[in-house]
């Protein structure tokens, strides 16, 4: 049974608001001096021939690092979904993507565990959403609009998870704060697809100017996104088999598939993914995301054995045992809840 999230599907295209995109950054948040200024380190280990082989350290641990990460950031995950395959672009009038995706940068930003919850006990006090979030780990992770976001929060006043989607999208009245949004968030994503050899860019005229589209250059990686989603979506027992996109090293591999199904949902694109069910199948899906995205926009996740459609009867076992074996970044899954959260309210919001 469907639950009244407050989020309102949407089959087809709506009258919407642009990205809000064009343009340059007005003004940013001036990072504190000295915050990033790392000194190089220098070590050395001894070679075969006795000569001593200098090396960084942060290398290794970059390297680390990138093993526990999918090839793909949530938010690319998520345009990715919305993008079309041959044409090289998303709907016009989708008003929720852009939104969506600035609380896809929260959510990585808390998978990678540079932020979590503020931690104090009288947090509870207030709405998921309302909680404030600090950063942790100010460490670059080498995706631009990530660490473009992580230094605002670093050099900032601690704010709700809320707040900041919403200066993130452009959301406030406050001019004070307007250079807080991140510009061109779309089309940065794209290319940075682009780089990871998943799309690539053509010309394409329409009407009276000539616009950059992105084809989809690896179907592979637009259909390993589609089988996860119908997994997660139709599928009495969710298995996830490793793929180069999300091998097994990555770290919430479970939890990390059923962020993305909730985003793609809130950012109306999930329905790209399902096409190819019939209409009672595509309505089970629904219902499924609808309950998965009631389950985990709250915190402790409600992790119920099976929902009411029979579907993913095994994902509360698999989520727990994701959670048990990370049990010191239960504030930054608190991040991942308050972000699921705010997509229940977008439509209101919007």
């Amino acid at each position: 049974m469907a639950t009244t999230s407050g989020l309102t599907r949407r089959r087809g295209a709506g009258r919407g608001v642009g990205d809000g995109s064009d343009g340059s950054r007005v003004a940013s948040p001036s990072p504190h001096n000295g915050s990033d200024n790392h000194a190089p380190e220098t070590s050395y280990i001894g070679g075969e021939n006795g000569h001593k082989i200098a090396f960084d350290p942060r290398d290794i641990s970059e390297s680390a690092e990138k093993v526990k990460q999918p090839k793909l950031t949530l938010m690319e995950e998520v345009l990715l979904l919305g993008i079309k395959d041959k044409q090289g672009y998303y709907s016009f009038w989708n008003e929720n993507i852009s939104y969506a995706l600035r609380g896809c940068i929260v959510i990585e930003l808390a998978f990678r565990g540079r932020i979590s919850m503020q931690k104090d006990s009288s947090r509870r006090r207030f709405p998921l959403a309302d909680r404030v979030i600090e950063v942790i780990d100010d460490s670059l992770t080498g995706e631009v609009l990530l660490d473009e976001a992580l230094k605002m929060m670093k050099s900032s006043e601690k704010m709700s998870v809320s707040s900041w989607i919403d200066l993130m999208s452009g959301e406030t009245w406050n001019l004070m704060k307007i250079g807080y949004q991140l510009k061109q968030v779309r089309e940065r994503l794209a290319k940075g697809l682009v780089d990871k050899g998943v799309l690539r860019t053509e010309k394409r005229n329409f009407l009276l100017f000539d616009m950059a589209t992105h084809p989809v250059a690896d179907p592979a990686a637009k259909e390993d996104l589609n089988k996860r989603v119908r997994n997660i979506c139709s599928n009495r027992t969710v298995i996830l088999p490793p793929t180069q996109y999300l091998p097994n090293g990555v770290e919430f591999r479970y939890l990390r598939t059923i962020a993305m199904v909730c985003a793609s949902y809130a950012a109306n694109v999930l329905e790209n993914c399902l096409v190819t069910m019939n209409h009672d199948a595509r309505e089970r899906a629904f219902s499924q995301v609808d309950e998965l995205l009631a389950d985990y926009s709250q915190w402790p996740f409600s992790l119920r054995t099976g929902g009411t459609q029979g579907i993913g009867a095994n994902l509360a076992q698999v989520v727990r045992e994701e959670i048990d074996k990370a049990k010191d970044r239960e504030l930054q899954l608190e991040v991942v809840a308050a972000c699921l959260n705010v997509f229940t309210r977008l439509d209101s919001l919007l």
